[in-house]
């Protein structure tokens, strides 16, 4: 099985090729909204690398949001395309889950509520609980909420972007930050089980019915 990971919902950019469960390439660029300059380039450097076309991928699995709205999209209009043109399947990972499996990576935690800033004082929140087979399950469900109400929502330990927010103290694990290697470990067992989508089912998730406006005119009736 040959997988292609992608990771752009936050502001990095990173992309993964996993063969028979084992991550043979992956490559990371941290710099700031460049995703529709990197992502492109990167996934041909990792083929080139590997020897391997588009056409020989068996699937795609990509960040689905919540995250940044144009990240996200840049996300899931890449994995369209390319599942479009080579007629490949794709699983949709959600950001969130891939922001608690980036904790357990780093940081070995095992219970997370995974939290993003989502501007306007609110944030992206949700809890997972690591499985026996070391994959971020969710407990509840994703929500958009204001600070008041995502500090009630908290279960476990705050991570990511948001995490200080509910919390002034909680600066451990701020900068936890999920990547295209989280997407591939959670997309690769649902792979194995064809748990997939066709690429017309390659929708970002946004949460804010909104998002696509300008942040001037958000929240307005």
């Amino acid at each position: 099985m040959k997988l292609l990971a992608l990771e752009t919902a936050n502001e990095q950019c990173s992309v993964c090729l996993i063969e028979d469960s084992h991550s043979v390439f992956f490559a990371l660029n941290e710099q700031a909204k460049a995703q529709t300059q990197t992502l492109l380039p990167m996934i041909e450097q990792g083929l080139q690398q590997q020897g391997w076309t588009t056409s020989r991928l068996n699937v795609i699995a990509f960040s689905r949001g919540p995250g940044s709205f144009s990240g996200v999209r840049i996300n899931a209009a890449v994995t369209q395309a390319l599942a479009w043109a080579n007629d490949l399947p794709v699983i949709a990972v959600s950001t969130l889950q891939a922001l608690a499996q980036a904790a357990y990576r780093l940081h070995g935690l095992t219970e997370v509520t995974a939290v993003l800033d989502a501007r306007m004082n609110e944030v992206y929140i949700a809890s997972y609980q690591l499985d026996a087979n070391q994959i971020m399950q969710a407990v509840d469900q994703e929500q958009l909420l204001d600070y008041a109400a995502a500090t009630q929502a908290q279960r476990f330990t705050v991570v990511g972007s948001g995490a200080q927010l509910l919390d002034a103290e909680a600066t451990q694990y701020k900068t936890v930050c999920p990547n295209a290697q989280d997407i591939a470990t959670i997309a690769v067992p649902q792979a194995q089980q064809q748990n997939w989508v066709s690429a017309e089912q390659a929708l970002p998730v946004y949460l804010r019915d909104n998002a696509w406006k300008k942040i001037p005119e958000q929240g307005k009736p």
